[in-house]
């Protein structure tokens, strides 16, 4: 496969390099038949392909020398674990991933199939090239160089690669409750994150938590014709758009009461660590096709997508949606709708909170379901942890520039799974592009951040091997 990656980074001293040059085509190709696998855990007709992948990776990992490799059940989609103990005196990291992966729709705008994956332009074109399949086999080739060259990794490490990420991680609490032994250590690294925007090397020190909720809404049995009954009975769609629009203000603030009982302000300290980033506002609407920014008064973009809790509907239908026109009353309809939280904010009482306002909000007469589809706390490190700084040193080693730190707008939950289950430092040192598209037709994976990304986890983990 052609190889120009567009993101400089710097080689390795010494034989490690030259087996990583040497590996490249082969790595490729492994790359390719792991994105071949649609490992789609959402979609019960998956199931196979998702067991598919975690075989995969089961297999990868045995070949390069992993330890104690298994396909771990959950009642769902399988746990892939395994490690690589050199001392009991040296620090044990966990490395966490997923192999799962988002659906491919919309088809018609992908370059290639989702499922067959294609180097284009210095990058690999495929569903899981950057989230997350990619980075898990960053991990994988860094250990496979570490263990060809010097015959062992130069700290002990647990690998933790879970198939359901992708639908809200319902089984990985209670497998990490069962089995402490395969997920504990000194620190996590979990690389499920990217760069700032320009591809610019950074470490996320923020995540904002989630909870995501289905409303559904009824008002009769069938479909109604709009001219017998219009003006007569509720309408649910209309309804629903009425219900919807009331948890926002004209400011853009969340009326849910409640909302931000939790949320400490930001600083002036954190307002200026924001207005550091070196954000393009002109590049980024022109990155997704946007002409103008929107969102919570009083606040920048980069603070809103960081720093500020959110609400906003991810999905809504009901009624006639086909060609032409068919004058009903639709009998229900339907909405999805997530919630972006921030540190102290509880999912679980955002989640009541939103219920009962759109319960509140609802017509009499009109019948309301509202069902939670997933939750998620917010996750914070703190500057100056030492797994931190050692993977910061990795990454200036390797790109040749200090990286920026960020909070971003996405929530990884198994971060703060870590964190309060485990109370174990957690790292996100992840190698995405910002215009990855992430969860979107073409997703893809730079190949000179897939590339330096692997040399950054090797001089991360000699790193860490020399902390006091």
């Amino acid at each position: 496969m052609p190889y120009t990656p567009t993101l400089a980074w710097k080689p390795l001293d010494g034989a490690e390099e030259a087996q990583l040059v040497a590996a490249h085509a082969a790595r490729m190709e492994r790359y390719a038949a792991f994105l071949r696998i649609p490992s789609v855990s959402a979609l019960p007709e998956h199931a196979a392909d998702c067991r598919a992948a975690a075989e995969w990776l089961a297999s990868e990992l045995r070949r390069i020398g992993a330890q104690r490799v298994e396909v771990s059940e959950t009642g769902g989609h399988p746990i892939v674990v395994a490690e690589r103990i050199e001392d009991p005196a040296l620090p044990t990291i966990v490395i966490y991933g997923h192999y799962d992966v988002q659906p491919g729709d919309p088809l018609d705008l992908w370059k290639t199939s989702p499922f067959e994956p294609i180097v284009r332009d210095g990058r690999m074109l495929g569903r899981g090239s950057a989230d997350d399949k990619g980075q898990i086999l960053i991990h994988l080739a860094a250990l496979e160089a570490m263990l060809t060259v010097r015959g062992a990794a130069p700290v002990n490490v647990r690998y933790v690669f879970e198939g359901e990420e992708e639908s809200s991680s319902v089984n990985l609490e209670a497998w990490m409750r069962a089995h402490p032994d395969r997920c504990t250590g000194d620190a996590v690294i979990i690389s499920d994150s990217g760069f700032f925007d320009g591809n610019v090397p950074a470490l996320t020190v923020g995540l904002r938590g989630i909870t995501y909720l289905q409303v559904d809404v009824r008002a009769s049995d069938v479909d109604l014709h709009s001219g017998s009954y219009g003006g007569s009975v509720i309408n649910p769609a209309n309804a629903l758009a009425d219900m919807i629009a009331s948890l926002h203000d004209t400011q853009r603030r969340v009326t849910v009461p409640g909302f931000y009982d939790d949320v400490t302000p930001l600083s002036d300290k954190d307002r200026a660590a924001f207005a550091a980033l070196p954000f393009d506002q002109v590049a980024y609407l022109a990155g997704i096709g946007a002409n103008t920014l929107y969102g919570e008064e009083g606040y920048s973009s980069v603070e809103r997508r960081g720093g500020r809790p959110t609400l906003d509907v991810n999905g809504i239908w009901g009624g006639f949606t086909g060609d032409g026109s068919k004058t009903i009353i639709p009998a229900h309809a339907h909405a999805k709708i997530s919630c972006r939280l921030v540190t102290d904010q509880d999912p679980e009482k955002i989640y009541a909170a939103v219920e009962a306002a759109l319960r509140a909000a609802a017509p009499a007469g009109l019948q309301v379901e509202v069902t939670n589809l997933g939750n998620g706390h917010a996750f914070l490190t703190p500057l100056g942890d030492p797994y931190l700084d050692a993977a910061a040193a990795a990454l200036t080693a390797t790109f040749g520039r200090e990286p920026l730190y960020i909070r971003e707008g996405g929530s990884i939950p198994i971060a703060a799974l870590f964190q309060r289950e485990l109370k174990l430092p957690v790292v996100l040192l992840g190698f995405t592009p910002p215009d990855d598209n992430a969860h979107a037709p073409n997703e893809s994976m730079d190949l000179g951040n897939f590339e330096g990304g692997i040399r950054t986890v090797i001089r991360a983990l000699d790193a860490i091997a020399a902390l006091d």
